[in-house]
């Protein structure tokens, strides 16, 4: 997927990140924190990806990605509908926020597998852009822990330089669950 947005859009791959981590023990009980939880190990993989993109051609950059998605092959979710029409006549100027004249600048599209976001780069609020990765907090523990950074010098700043502004893409992904009763599944 992140191939897919740096081969077939306007977007410019910088820096790639993959965490992949199995916790043991409790799952995290959402309602009723008893302790009661059937999960024993549950395993994830993240996968952040920062792309460059020239802010003065937003609006060509958001078209691009669409007309991808509208490809029914295409690993990019995001194709042309209402909204997204109106947010591509946003940023090149011929309409106003589709979210509402008062509404902060729209900066991220999303469904239930992939979110993309990106800079704002009509309101410059400061803290309206794409951050530096988190820090990696885990010891390299395979196959409990791994972390990846590609290319490992690479930095959302050095990004924003060289092209403008940043986007960003985000998936994850459980795969693996063993229960305590001893049945696992792979997700």
């Amino acid at each position: 997927m992140v191939r897919a947005y740096a081969d077939r859009t306007p977007l410019t791959l910088g820096l790639v990140e993959v965490r992949d981590n199995c916790k043991g023990g409790a799952a995290k009980e959402w309602f009723f924190q008893d302790g009661d939880d059937a999960v024993k190990i549950n395993c994830s993989v993240s996968v952040t990806a920062y792309y460059g993109a020239d802010p003065h051609r937003m609006g060509d950059v958001l078209e691009g990605i669409l007309s991808e998605g509208d490809n029914a092959q295409s690993l990019v979710p995001f194709g042309h509908g209402d909204y997204r029409r109106k947010l591509v006549s946003y940023y090149r100027g011929h309409e106003s926020n589709p979210l509402g004249a008062q509404a902060p600048e729209p900066a991220e599209l999303s469904d239930r597998d992939q979110t993309l976001s990106w800079d704002s780069v009509r309101d410059k609020s400061p803290g309206r852009v794409i951050g530096e990765p988190e820090e990696w907090l885990l010891p390299q523990d395979p196959p409990v822990s791994r972390y990846l950074r590609e290319p490992e010098a690479a930095t959302v700043a050095g990004i924003r330089d060289r092209y403008g502004m940043m986007f960003r893409l985000e998936l994850h992904a459980g795969y693996y669950r063993m229960f305590k009763d001893e049945k696992t599944k792979n997700l």
